[in-house]
C-alpha cells in the first residue's frame, strides 16, 4: 500500500546523474542546493505514467493559484535523446533535476542510512520521492520538482569524467625525478 497521498508526489525509479546529496551545489551563483538528475528509461512506462499524474496535478493547482492560465508552462521531465543525443547514458530515456534547500534522507535498500559517501554516488540506481510544484519567475510559468528522499537501490558504472590516478601515471623512481 502506497504511503503517498499527495497527488502532485510520487516516487520515481532512476538513475542518479548530478548527484549532490551530502552538500549543496551552487550553480551559476543560486542558493546551494540538493539535487540530482534523475533518468528514467522510457520502457519504464509504470513510473513515466505517474511522473506525469503528478506533473498534471501540479499544473492544475498551481493554475488555480496563478488565477490564470499561462500559454506555455514550462515542465521538467525532458527528452534524453532529443537534450543529448550523443551521450548514450541518455539514449532511450527521460530526465529532469530535482532539488531541495533542505538536505536529504539518504537509504540504502533496507532503509538503513548511508553514511559513507562514497557509497552512493552518481551512476548508481535508486529511488527518489519528489513532489512538484508550481512556479512563477522572471515571467517564466512553470513546474519543478523538489526532491525528497534518496533510496539507493544498486551500483552502477559511475558517471563521471574524472579518470583514476594508476591510469593516467606510471610509477616514478627516485633517480627519475624531475628536481
Amino acid at each position: 500500500m502506497s504511503k503517498n497521498t499527495n497527488s502532485r508526489k510520487v516516487i520515481v525509479s532512476c538513475r542518479f546523474s548530478y548527484l549532490h546529496c551530502h552538500e549543496p551545489h551552487s550553480i551559476n551563483g543560486d542558493d546551494p542546493r540538493y539535487g540530482l538528475c534523475a533518468i528514467v528509461p522510457k520502457s519504464d512506462e509504470k513510473t513515466i505514467v505517474e511522473i506525469i499524474k503528478a506533473i498534471d496535478a501540479a499544473k492544475k493547482e498551481a493554475i488555480l493559484k496563478w488565477g490564470l492560465t499561462p500559454e506555455n508552462i514550462k515542465t521538467p521531465l525532458r527528452d534524453g535523446e532529443v537534450d543529448f543525443p550523443d551521450n548514450e547514458v541518455y539514449n532511450g530515456c527521460y530526465f529532469f533535476n530535482a532539488n531541495s534547500k533542505e538536505a536529504p534522507q539518504v537509504v540504502n535498500a533496507k532503509v538503513q542510512p548511508i553514511l559513507d559517501k562514497k557509497e552512493i554516488y552518481s551512476g548508481c540506481y535508486g529511488r527518489i520521492s519528489v513532489t512538484f510544484y508550481g512556479y512563477y519567475v522572471d515571467n517564466v510559468y512553470g513546474i519543478a520538482a523538489g526532491l525528497g528522499n534518496i533510496q539507493k537501490i544498486k551500483d552502477g558504472e559511475k558517471l563521471s569524467n574524472r579518470v583514476d590516478a594508476a591510469d593516467e601515471f606510471e610509477v616514478i623512481e627516485d633517480e627519475d625525478l624531475l628536481c
